[in-house]
């Protein structure tokens, strides 16, 4: 298959991405990998690698971590809005 990514290749295209996230910024997890968002969410819990885990949220803007996740959002100055992240300010374009 042309183009096809082995399962550790996409991984290390997953972990490169989340690295990539400014700090003051988000992207969900469709933004990462939009063929396969629950694939992202599966990376972050597995990975032993130091990524910015709470910069990635769902497509609605609420943290699947909760309180820590959005605390460590508020933290780096990203607007919230009734318990959510402001997609609308706070997404990373592109």
């Amino acid at each position: 298959m042309t183009g096809a990514r082995s399962p550790s290749q996409r991984a290390a295209r997953i972990v490169e991405r989340v690295r990539a996230i400014p700090e003051g910024f988000v992207r969900t997890y469709g933004d990462i990998d939009p063929a396969a968002p629950r694939l992202v969410g599966h990376v972050l819990a597995t990975t032993g690698a130091d990524l910015p885990w709470h910069r990635v949220v769902r497509a609605d803007g609420t943290a699947p971590m909760g309180a820590r996740q959005l605390a460590l959002l508020a933290r780096e100055g990203v607007p919230l809005r009734r318990g959510r992240v402001d997609l609308a300010t706070a997404r990373l374009p592109g």
